[in-house]
């Protein structure tokens, strides 16, 4: 299963790093689809950076919808949640701030899945849950 922050990167990302099947959570298509609602004005309404980056996120989000099919957070990744609380909780973290990504995790959990991301360590104290799989987060050009 892939992490919402290797789709947003994906074009950058060495495909050697990443899965031959890959899946994603409907999570991930819902934080993509928030994505472009979330831009803020750089102090000028409506400048071309605004703009580019709404583009750029709402690219990111049809590609996505797609290309893949997304494993819904049902009932038993529901109940797999609990468990995936009780573990971040356990390792002296707050799971509050990281409702989506434990939301992710837990339905990759769900469908017996590695989870592949650029940010492992926001899946610290999962360890014995699930296999993170960490890819080297790229290089972006600066005009994303």
């Amino acid at each position: 299963m892939l992490d919402t922050n290797i789709l947003i990167l994906r074009r950058w990302i060495d495909p050697a790093e990443l899965p031959g099947e890959m899946a994603v959570s409907a999570i991930t298509l819902a934080e993509l689809s928030a994505g472009p609602h979330e831009v803020r004005s750089n102090g000028e309404q409506g400048s071309y950076d605004e703009y580019a980056e709404r583009a750029r996120r709402l690219e990111v989000l049809q590609r996505a919808a797609s290309e893949f099919d997304p494993v819904p957070f049902d009932a038993e990744a529901a109940r797999i949640y609990g468990r995936v609380t009780a573990a971040v909780i356990a390792s002296g973290r707050k799971p509050r701030r990281r409702v989506v990504d434990l939301m992710i995790a837990s339905t990759a959990i769900a469908e017996q899945l590695a989870l592949f991301t650029t940010n492992p360590d926001d899946f610290a104290g999962l360890e014995t849950l699930i296999r993170i799989v960490p890819v080297i987060r790229p290089a972006v050009p600066q005009e994303i």
